[in-house]
């Protein structure tokens, strides 16, 4: 097979290496524009995890590599004058330029071709090959030549950063996290070479980075290389102590976040192109994992072509296997690079220890049960600190992990973090909750959760979802719920709430298994939203409310909350998420009117707010409020407004937000993913200053846990966990050796020890 790869990088030459060394009459070629050694920046970190990988895929490379390692175990979070250390982490750093050396010489040494200084700017003289690598970097010129079949996207993030070296040696990967009269400046540093590469020559990298805002206020949108050294030597001179900085090509950069919607294409002659690393996709340095993206690549793609002797086999199956586990690294990498950008968000709120621990999560892919692996004394602080907290707000003392810290809401204490989320039963008759509630909404109650909240409840029959839906409407359905009600709080600890809703132009749809949000067949009863926007086209179309139809459902919200106070409810919410009657309202894409409940935010705010303040008037109790953070789509309800709507909701009295995503349209486009919605309850929770609860594929109590500690929510709401697993906080409470009180019913089963 003819090989050629347009890059000389990590990506090319590692993949060069692993093709030769398969079979060693591969023709092989690597262009390269530099020099040998001539590369940008300074060092690249591995984890331990990744050299595993590395060893398996070339022993010789790997034992090179390691060679030249400088490794650590510590991470030093530097914050308002404190240094918290957590230990464990193990990870190693070397110099890019000595990698590129290593990868040189061992392609070298199997017979591939290397031509440096050799410009590839027209692809043309190099597509006479069965295979073309475009492994030219960030600034991919493959990847713009034929951009139409690989379909790329580059987003720009906000923040700026400098890519600094320095000759002081640093014991631990340390951020420093430093303030001035221009803003708040972090860096990322770490030493990545045993010994200098030439007298007085760089051990570590030092990479300054900090909001556009502040960029602009420094001046340093205006520096040059001198100048920006200048700024940065003076800022973190303590920081330095005594050691200079060191530029190479040290320009301020935007961090581009890459995406191709295809990895692969052919050319009319035949010709197969793929794009590796850097090329195909970007994973920020706050997670140091570009390098390790690139050879993992290079890995995967040698495997895919050794084992299918068709490349066009080779390229599909590459990706079907390679492909989720590069989404999942993005995404993580996203989610990390965020909290770089809005580190403003926690810097003054979070105390230090707190801080560090939000910071060492920031990804969501370490939690605090692995990081209680790496360092359980780190994490011992953390919890006690968590547990003081827990005491001081709530007034109950309980020793224990995070999850199952008490917390106060108005009068009401839950005993535990956990909340068990609203799900849509669709299994009552004229909105009356019957036996299968009962079991169902006991079970998950006796199960140890410390909230359990009723499914959607609907304030009027028209303001149903479906048939099968819940209502409170009538004294009937009132003393059916408190059946429910008693039973939970006769038997368990736990709390009860109820939420409640109008479904608006999501009403008179079929039950779940029948087709969700599909319209009745038959039997179909008026519907109302804000605009007379169908939510399907061949939805029903809703009646655009006028001021009689936002009276009577006012009316019916407060006749609703009246009725959940008298049936023994210790919390309201009023859902104002997911598409329904309020938040059609809220979102501008199913919000189109011209009058004053339509327009800006302040105009869309206008009728929710009109029956949360009715509602509030009548219930002195706990009030939450379910929001959709964001619309998941262009031109509607965003991160920026639901922080706004949080902190208008705070003032007229909300207790608690209960932050979701999304539904508010069939075309939105949701990025799912592990915690997916958390960061938005982050967000409201510390920009708005309110308590949140969050929710989205929340499956484990180690991920609860890591939640609670960093400060990200209040409470957990777990929704499919409880479907799967009734007893989900009691089954939690046991693998952490934490003792859960049971019934006195279920005595005998504290001495069960379950069997694998």
């Amino acid at each position: 097979m003819k090989i050629t790869s347009i890059g000389g990088g990590p990506a090319g030459l590692y993949l060069a290496i692993l093709m030769k060394k398969a079979d060693p009459s591969h023709e092989i070629r690597v262009v390269e524009r530099n020099r040998p050694d001539d590369t940008f920046g300074f060092g690249v970190v591995f984890s331990d995890a990744t050299m595993e990988n590395l060893r398996a895929a070339d022993a010789e490379s790997y034992a090179a590599i390691t060679g030249s390692f400088y490794h650590w175990d510590d991470i030093d979070t530097h914050h308002r004058g404190q240094v918290l250390t957590s230990t464990g982490h193990g990870f190693s750093g070397l110099s890019r330029k000595r990698l590129l050396q290593i990868l040189q010489e061992r392609a070298l040494e199997l017979g591939v071709r290397i031509d440096f200084q050799t410009e590839a700017l027209d692809p043309e003289p190099f597509l006479d090959a069965d295979l073309v690598l475009g492994a030219d970097g960030v600034n991919s010129m493959m990847r713009a030549r034929f951009a139409d079949s690989f379909e790329p996207e580059l987003d720009m993030r906000p923040n700026r950063f400098v890519w600094l070296g320095t000759t002081r040696p640093f014991p631990a990967f340390t951020f420093y996290f430093d303030e001035n009269e221009h803003g708040l400046f972090r860096v990322h540093a770490y030493q990545y070479s045993k010994e200098p590469e030439t007298p007085g020559g760089p051990l570590s990298t030092f990479i300054v980075e900090c909001t556009e805002d502040t960029w602009r206020r420094a001046g340093l949108d205006r520096a040059n290389e001198a100048e920006t050294l200048a700024y940065c030597e003076k800022l973190f001179a303590p920081r330095l102590d005594g050691h200079r900085l060191i530029a190479n090509r040290s320009v301020w950069r935007q961090f581009p976040t890459v995406n191709n919607r295809h990895w692969s294409t052919r050319l009319p002659r035949g010709t197969h192109l793929v794009l590796l690393g850097d090329a195909a996709h970007t994973a920020h340095f706050s997670i140091g994992s570009g390098t390790k993206l690139a050879l993992e690549d290079s890995i995967a793609l040698a495997e895919a072509l050794i084992h299918n002797p068709d490349v066009g086999e080779a390229l599909r199956a590459y990706e079907r296997a390679r492909r989720p586990a590069v989404d999942a690294v993005q995404r993580a990498a996203l989610v990390s690079l965020r909290w770089f950008e809005e580190t403003e968000r926690y810097f003054s709120r979070l105390e230090p220890l707190e801080f560090a621990f939000s910071m060492l999560t920031r990804s969501l892919r370490i939690q605090h049960q692995n990081l209680k692996v790496r360092d359980p004394a780190f994490v011992e602080r953390v919890d006690r600190r968590f547990e003081e907290r827990a005491a001081e707000q709530s007034g109950v003392r309980v020793h224990g992990p995070p999850m199952f810290q008490p917390f106060r809401v108005r009068d009401l204490v839950l005993p535990n973090r956990v909340v068990v989320s609203p799900m849509c039963m669709y299994s009552a008759e004229e909105g009356i909750p019957s036996d299968f509630h009962l079991v169902h909404y006991g079970s998950r109650a006796m199960g140890g959760a410390g909230l359990v909240m009723t499914e959607m409840t609907d304030v009027s029959r028209e303001g149903r979802i479906s048939p099968g839906c819940t209502g409170m409407w009538s004294e009937q359905h009132r003393d059916a719920w408190k059946r429910v009600v008693d039973f939970v709080h006769a038997h368990t600890p736990g709390k009860i709430g109820m939420q409640l809703a109008h479904a608006g132009r999501k009403a008179s749809t079929r039950r779940m298994w029948e087709g969700i949000d599909q319209p009745l067949p038959e039997g179909n009863w008026p519907i109302l939203s804000a605009s007379a926007i169908p939510y399907f086209p061949h939805s029903q179309v809703p009646k655009p409310m006028d001021r009689a139809d936002m009276d009577l459902v006012r009316g019916q919200f407060v006749r609703a909350a009246e009725l959940a106070d008298e049936a023994g409810f210790d919390l309201l919410e009023l859902h104002m998420a997911h598409g329904y009657l309020l938040a059609s309202f809220l979102s501008p894409l199913s919000n189109r009117r011209d009058d004053e409940y339509g327009g800006s935010l302040e105009n869309r705010l206008r009728f929710p707010l009109e029956v949360f303040r009715a509602v509030r008037a009548r219930w002195h109790k706990p009030l939450s409020v379910r929001i959709s953070a964001t619309d998941w789509l262009e031109g509607g309800f965003t991160p920026n407004d639901a922080v706004a709507l949080a902190r208008t909701l705070r003032a007229e009295g909300v207790d608690l937000i209960d932050v979701s995503t999304g539904q508010t349209t069939p075309e939105s486009k949701p990025v799912y993913g592990r915690l997916y919605q958390t960061p938005f309850a982050d967000r409201v929770r510390n920009e708005a200053d309110v308590p949140t609860m969050t929710v989205g594929n929340i499956s484990s109590w180690a991920d609860v846990n890591a939640i609670l500690a960093a400060g990200r929510a209040d409470l957990c709401v777990i929704a499919r966990g409880h479907l799967y697993d009734p007893y989900w906080t009691r089954h939690a409470a046991y693998e952490q050796g934490y003792e859960l009180p049971w019934p006195p019913q279920y005595a005998p089963a504290k001495s069960f020890t379950p069997r694998a």
